[in-house]
C-alpha cells in the first residue's frame, strides 16, 4: 500500500523584513529647522552689533558735551575757567581729557595762544586758566596741538609746561619750526603730538612765534588738548 502525505505549504510574507523607508517630509522637516535656526543666529549677531555702535555714539555724544558744565569769565586778555563740578551726565569720561579750539571769544598773546571757552570745548578733570591747561591728576598724557598760520619768514610752534618743580622758567615739551623764503608766502598747518608725564598743577600752553600768523576760518582749525593714557 503506497501512502501519499500531503507537502508542507508556507506562506512568506514579502514585506515583513523590508526596512521602512524614511519620510521625504521628515527630511525637509530638519532641514527648514536648520535654517531657521541658522537666520535667528545671523540676525541676533547683526543687532548685537548695532547695539554697541549705538552704545558708542551715545558715549561719544556726552563726551562732546561734558564741558557745558565748566563756567567761564573773560576779563581783558586772560580766561578763566573752572570746573570744581562735575557734569550731571550719566556716562563720563574714565579719566582726564581736554580738547580746545579757536572761537570768536579768544585774545590771544603776542606768543602766547588763547582758547575759546563758547566753541563746544571737551574739560574734564582739568582746568583751562590764563590761556592754559592745568593738570590736576598725576599720570601720562598724551598732549597735542594744531595750528594754522601764514607762511612769512620763519614760524616756529610749540607745546610748554611749567611746573612748580622748575619755577620761572617754561620747558619745551615739544616744538617744530619752519623757514620760508621772503617773496613766498602761502599757509601751512603745523602738527606736535606726544605722551608725557604730568604731575599735579602742571600748566601747558601753546607758544608760537608771532599769534598774528595764526589764521582761523573754522574754529576746529587750530586746537590743544591732552588726554590720560
Amino acid at each position: 500500500m503506497v501512502r501519499h502525505e500531503n507537502p508542507n505549504v508556507y506562506v512568506v510574507d514579502s514585506h515583513a523584513n523590508r526596512p521602512p523607508i524614511p519620510s521625504r517630509l521628515g527630511q525637509r522637516q530638519r532641514r527648514a529647522g536648520v535654517a531657521q535656526t541658522l537666520l535667528i543666529l545671523l540676525v541676533s549677531v547683526a543687532l548685537c552689533g548695532m547695539t554697541i555702535e549705538a552704545c558708542f555714539i551715545y558715549r561719544l555724544y556726552f563726551l562732546q558735551h561734558a564741558a557745558s558744565a565748566s563756567s567761564s569769565k573773560l576779563t581783558g586778555d586772560e580766561d578763566v575757567t573752572s570746573t570744581t563740578e562735575s557734569p550731571s551726565y550719566e556716562i563720563l569720561p574714565s579719566k582726564p581729557v581736554a580738547h580746545l579750539t579757536g572761537g570768536s571769544d579768544v585774545v590771544h598773546g603776542h606768543e602766547i595762544m588763547a582758547w575759546s571757552m563758547i566753541a563746544e570745548p571737551i574739560l574734564y578733570g582739568m582746568v583751562y586758566s590764563d590761556r592754559s591747561l592745568i593738570i590736576q591728576k598725576e599720570g601720562f598724557y598724551y598732549v597735542y596741538s594744531k595750528v594754522f598760520f601764514m607762511e612769512e619768514d620763519k614760524f616756529y610752534h610749540s607745546v610748554e609746561k611749567n611746573t612748580d618743580k622748575y619755577p620761572g622758567k617754561s620747558i619745551t615739551l615739544q616744538r617744530s619750526r619752519k623757514y620760508t623764503l621772503k617773496k613766498s608766502k602761502g599757509r601751512s598747518n603745523s602738527y606736535l603730538g606726544g605722551v608725557f608725564h604730568l604731575c599735579k598743577d602742571d600748566a601747558l600752553f601753546v607758544k608760537v612765534s608771532s599769534t598774528a600768523k595764526i589764521q582761523q576760518n573754522k574754529s576746529y582749525e587750530n586746537v590743544f588738548g591732552a588726554f590720560m593714557i
